[in-house]
């Protein structure tokens, strides 16, 4: 809104991704309720379900997004689906194929066998668990130097099944002489290699480290370097394979008690170690991932990377704030091939077909007929899907129109601002950088402004299984899109989580009553019919636009560098401050006078005023400052299409900004002193201002009388009135700029007061004294908590305060 608003073209794409895993999951869910499944109804209809799932709950995230005004073009909305972007999705594989930068092969992936699918390396959520370290005994097959068996330690007994090796550090002494020989895996009779491999850390549990190469993936690597047998034990389900006696069909963790149960058993277990580690959970249903070897297909993300880091690390594409670009830049010198294929209905699917004849792949943009390679009619594209995240790392330039080169293209790439939370940084933002770079040869964006997440009252994240989630459309209807909208910006800090507080929304929406009531008063008032500032300017005048100007300087400024929560709270500040406590206060005698040039010209600063602050305004809260401009004299047919603000030296009136400071604060100070005697408003009384700045205190004397309800003012030079403000019977108050007083008489019955304060002071007098005897006495502080002692000696420095605030004001009486 604010770039439209500086006159530039813009564009915020609004669209939603097919989310693979997620919806696959939801709508398994709803057929299992109905009491069918995917299998009973193939892929085709499974598809159908799904796009009817994507119906009802896209449109519902649309909805929300205009309700919360939201100022996208709700005619360009796309989907990661739609056919237009499935064309650019294959052409993309496609390319990455051709340049080898995708391949298929057999690694190590994290699987989820809830989801049954592979999952990336960066949907593995690592959680802090207590655990166990299993030490196993492995013996050898013929003892070397009196050393009969090996001990290993494990956290997942379950895998053992899977050993092939054992690999222990080629520096380490304590088994140079084992380094070659073999050892029998415990309860499969399994006969394996004894390897030196660099990876192994002596100094962790024994120096012997068990290789299960199918399901670890470090094990892999040195299962590759050391040509170790490769055996998976566990199937897509998490159940031990075919093979191993009465532990096939087990689930993994049912496996894991009865293999060490039977490995306790017969003497091969040799202690257990409470352990602390990390275990890998799925991102999406949180079950515990497995790592197993599986053929899956692959991004190889070296030669990406490079061009990826570069553009972050030269500054042509920057975080905001900038410690999240050395989070990117620490994922991205140490990423991993890339994990896109996943074993779902839902979603891109590969563009790959296999011949049954030659065996090899055909990669194609449109569906061939024939082998690529051979001929043969006899081919099959894959199941497999590709990873969500590999589609929406096309949204900036193939919602533009690539691959064709579209007008939209050349003029809004590259993009300007992503916004987002840290959270998905290496799920999208670095996919997006790093797809754009290789495929458009620029980053597609200048800046990624970075927030935080939005937890709940607590402190915790938002989840259906909390129950804690927020529709923001029930709490725009009980408080309004605008009040919704300036809590989530007011409360907004750059790369920081932020609780939601509902009361805050309520505490916004009397904001917003406060702007629609000082727009009300302005209207009522309102004979002009064009809002221009006159030619002749009063104190009070030139005073608020002075501040006007600053905020428009200190707001775009805010603005520019995304202290969206700075600059929202500038607004609020001038706006209920300035304006509506004190401007219209300062102008309401010159709106009911007589002077009717006086009065047009109030007229036409309110207005003016008010227009600028609904422009500052109208990006944080569009709907109501939308209709309160449509309500004002304007030309133009949207505030939305205004021009932003501009400060200028030409109202700046940094003098009569001062001058008026000095008797706004002369008024506080006055009313704070008669608040404080419980002196009402209707009661006025006779104020002598000693000062050196009579000129600027003349000027003041309609709001002194007006405001500090005095019933006349007298401005005297502050030596000739300085004995007379030391007189008793008098109230005085002083000011940076000012003595002020008042005679008491004028304000309160004097005896009456005298008698409530005499009886005040005994009475804290009383309460001073026990608390001082309670200091003093050692037995209370060296007995009782630091923290209470620590309080009583506060409550007894504000106590003396008090008391010696009350005599203070005996004396004056």
């Amino acid at each position: 809104r604010r770039a439209r608003m500086r006159g530039f073209k813009t564009r915020w794409i609004i669209g939603t991704d097919h989310a693979g895993i997620s919806t696959q999951t939801k709508v398994d869910k709803r057929l299992a309720e109905a009491g069918i499944s995917r299998l009973e109804i193939g892929r085709e209809a499974f598809i159908g379900e799904c796009y009817k799932w994507r119906e009802e709950y896209g449109t519902t995230i649309v909805n929300q997004i205009k309700g919360m005004g939201c100022s996208c073009d709700y005619s360009d909305e796309h989907f990661t689906l739609e056919p237009s972007y499935v064309r650019a999705v294959r052409k993309l594989f496609v390319d990455w194929y051709r340049d080898k930068l995708i391949y298929r092969g057999k690694r190590i992936v994290n699987w989820c066998p809830s989801c049954t699918t592979a999952i990336a390396d960066d949907e593995a959520e690592y959680v802090d668990e207590a655990g166990h370290l299993w030490y196993l005994r492995y013996p050898l097959v013929e003892p070397v130097d009196g050393i009969e068996h090996l001990v290993v330690a494990t956290t997942r007994p379950e895998t053992m099944l899977g050993d092939t090796g054992v690999a222990v550090n080629p520096a380490d002494g304590r088994y140079a002489d084992i380094v070659g020989k073999k050892c029998i895996l415990p309860l499969v009779g399994r006969e394996m290699p004894i390897v030196a491999d660099e990876y192994v850390d002596m100094e962790f549990g024994t120096g012997c480290v068990k290789m299960t190469p199918a399901h670890d993936p470090n094990d892999f690597e040195v299962g590759l370097r050391q040509n170790l047998e490769t055996i998976r034990v566990l199937d897509d389900s998490g159940k031990v394979v075919e093979g191993y006696g009465r532990y096939s069909g087990m689930d993994r963790y049912e496996a894991r008690k009865a293999i060490v149960a039977d490995l306790e058993e017969q003497g091969y277990l040799v202690k257990v170690e409470a352990h602390q580690h990390n275990v890998g959970t799925c991102s999406r249903c949180h079950s515990d991932v497995e790592p197993l070897i599986s053929a899956q297909w692959f991004v190889k993300m070296e030669p990406l990377a490079r061009e990826a880091l570069r553009v972050v690390r030269e500054g042509e594409t920057k975080f905001v704030p900038d410690r999240f670009s050395k989070t990117y830049i620490n994922w991205m010198e140490n990423v991993r091939d890339w994990c896109i294929s996943r074993q779902l209905w839902w979603g891109h699917r590969i563009p790959a077909w296999t011949c049954a004849d030659c065996g090899k792949f055909t990669v194609s943009e449109t569906d061939p007929t024939h082998c690529a390679h051979c001929g043969s009619a006899h081919i099959k594209q894959e199941d497999d899907v590709l990873d969500t995240w590999f589609s929406s790392a096309l949204w900036p330039f193939s919602t533009l129109g690539w691959p064709e080169e579209t007008e939209d293209l050349k003029y809004f790439y590259p993009t300007d601002v992503l916004v987002t939370a840290y959270d998905i940084i290496f799920f999208w933002v670095a996919r997006m950088i790093f797809s754009a770079c290789e495929h458009t040869g620029k980053p597609p964006f200048h800046t990624v402004f970075i927030h935080g997440l939005i937890r709940d009252d607590k402190g915790r994240k938002m989840s259906k299984s909390l129950g804690n989630g927020i529709d923001p459309l029930e709490i725009a209807d009980k408080y309004g899109a605008d009040a919704l909208r300036f809590n989530l910006v007011t409360g907004n800090s750059p790369g920081n989580d932020m609780r939601f507080y509902t009361e805050r929304c309520e505490a916004m929406r009397n904001f917003a009553n406060k702007i629609w009531n000082a727009s009300r008063f302005l209207m009522m008032n309102l004979t002009i019919d064009k809002c221009e500032l006159p030619e002749k300017l009063e104190l009070e005048d030139k005073w608020i636009l002075s501040k006007l100007n600053r905020a428009v300087s200190e707001i775009t400024e805010n603005m520019d560098r995304y202290e969206l929560g700075v600059a929202a709270q500038k607004i609020y500040d001038f706006i209920w401050d300035d304006y509506c406590d004190w401007y219209i206060e300062l102008t309401k005698t010159r709106l009911q006078g007589e002077d009717e040039d006086s009065k047009v010209r109030a007229q036409q600063v309110l207005c003016h005023v008010l227009t600028q602050m609904l422009k500052l305004l109208h990006p944080f809260m569009p709907f109501i400052t939308e209709e309160i401009w449509q309500a004002l004299p304007h030309e133009g047919d949207f505030l939305m299409m205004q021009n932003w603000p501009v400060a200028s030296d030409a109202m700046a009136f940094p003098a009569e900004e001062k001058a008026m400071e000095l008797i706004m604060e002369a008024i506080r100070a006055v009313r704070g002193r008669r608040s404080e005697m419980n002196v009402p408003p209707s009661k006025k009384a006779h104020l002598t201002v000693a000062t050196m700045e009579t000129e600027t205190f003349t000027l003041g004397v309609p709001f002194l009388k007006k405001l500090a309800y005095a019933s006349e003012v007298e401005i005297v030079p502050f030596a000739e009135a300085k004995a007379d403000a030391d007189q008793a019977g008098q109230v005085s108050i002083v000011t940076h700029a000012a003595q002020l007083s008042i005679p008491l008489g004028e304000l309160v019955d004097l005896e009456k007061e005298k008698a409530r304060v005499e009886k005040e002071l005994k009475k804290q007098s009383a309460e001073l004294d026990k608390l001082n005897a309670k200091l003093n006495n050692p037995g209370f502080v060296n007995k009782a908590p630091a923290q209470v002692v620590e309080a009583e000696k506060e409550r007894a420095v504000q106590l003396t305060e008090l008391v010696a605030k009350l005599e203070g004001q005996l004396k004056t009486m």
